[in-house]
């Protein structure tokens, strides 16, 4: 099953189950991509934890080491966007880059998980843009500016039970219908139970929180206008644009 979080016409925040482009929550129906509905994030996240470097091939395109333990920074929910939206990018960058990525949404809150009960506490999986504003991150350690503007997580449209996310779903990016990142779920240098186990070590989630689990290689930089496609095999497609003052 699959479900959407949407204001409705009467603007109230409602879940409904989606099936094949359309949305039900009680008697109503609605298409996904329908002016009558504002689809939202599939959860409101405290937080959003970041996995850097979780593929092989994108440290090396990065000419960086593969990381010997996760390596995990934040997104406050200040960078959530929804599927539909346009993302105003920071002005003057010279490169601001698209990153596909699963992301896991938390379904309890939970500390000290262990690798083996991780699933456990994982609601559902979506789709997420980590956008990138490399100007700043190649000069800054936190990363404030680099990773955490605003509207530097889409993430959407749906939110997928774990059972309907093939352990070797494909994540993919599309620019203008364009395709630039084709990798694998299987790819993961850590998979997803040693990430929640590793960030429960640390910090407790909390429910709606979602663990961004790291982009495949074929980043790139995005221009004004362009229109980009984030696909999770076995959740759908995350679509929006971005504008460059």
């Amino acid at each position: 099953m699959k479900y959407v979080r949407f204001r409705d016409p009467a603007g109230a925040v409602r879940r409904g189950e989606y099936e094949n482009g359309t949305v039900h929550f009680a008697t109503e129906s609605y298409d996904l991509e329908s002016d009558e509905i504002d689809v939202l994030p599939p959860s409101e996240p405290s937080k959003i934890v970041c996995i850097g470097k979780n593929y092989a091939k994108h440290a090396a395109e990065l000419d960086s080491e593969v990381p010997d333990r996760p390596m995990l920074f934040l997104k406050p929910p200040n960078t959530l966007a929804a599927h539909g939206d346009t993302v105003t990018l920071p002005a003057g960058k010279d490169r601001i880059d698209h990153e596909a990525e699963l992301g896991v949404v938390i379904g309890e809150q939970c500390r000290h998980v262990s690798e083996a009960d991780a699933m456990d506490v994982v609601a559902g999986f979506t789709c997420v843009n980590d956008l990138s504003n490399r100007d700043d991150q190649r000069q800054e350690q936190n990363w404030i500016r680099g990773k955490a503007f605003d509207g530097a997580a889409p993430m959407g449209p749906v939110l997928a039970n774990p059972d309907e996310v093939p352990e070797d779903a494909a994540v993919r990016t599309r620019v203008n219908g364009e395709l630039k990142q084709d990798g694998s779920r299987e790819n993961l240098i850590f998979p997803i139970p040693e990430l929640i186990a590793e960030i429960t070590t640390y910090l407790t989630l909390e429910p709606g929180d979602v663990i961004a689990t790291g982009t495949p290689e074929g980043v790139g930089p995005l221009a004004d206008g362009d229109e980009i496609e984030i696909e999770v095999e076995g959740v759908g497609t995350l679509e929006h644009s971005v504008r460059i003052p």
